[in-house]
């Protein structure tokens, strides 16, 4: 399943001109309870600020994202979803969507609670599995 995601991510960023990694910094950006910042996208993707540096410019020159000074502190920047860029994906992503609406019919929801408490218990001990250093 990760790797047919990763497939579709893949299709994504080649169809963009973009990095995989500057997907995942779309989807925290489209997933943000409220707009990110540049340094918690940071902290969310374990980049350096380099590295954030260059994806966000590279989301910016591709009319993904813009960067906005909205708040009373002018240094503080936020990271908006462009809405025609927000259409694109919703576009390419649809058939994921779609799939997974599909499959989980298939399911009753005793059956979805323990799929949920797996996939969650993964993350959590995966999340503790880090390569050195990071």
């Amino acid at each position: 399943m990760n790797g047919e995601i990763n497939r579709l991510v893949h299709g994504f960023a080649g169809e963009h001109g973009l990095h995989a990694t500057d997907v995942l910094a779309l989807a925290a950006i489209l997933d943000a309870p409220e707009p990110l910042t540049p340094g918690r996208l940071r902290e969310h993707l374990g980049l350096t600020s380099g590295a954030v540096t260059a994806c966000l410019d590279r989301l910016e020159r591709a009319g993904h994202i813009r960067r906005v000074r909205e708040s009373p502190d002018r240094r503080v920047v936020h990271l908006h979803y462009v809405p025609d860029a927000r259409s694109a994906a919703r576009a390419h992503f649809r058939p994921l969507a779609d799939v997974t609406a599909d499959v989980r019919s298939g399911f009753s929801e005793d059956e979805l609670s323990v799929v949920l408490r797996f996939l969650t218990a993964m993350n959590e001990q995966l999340s503790a599995v880090r390569s050195p250093g990071r």
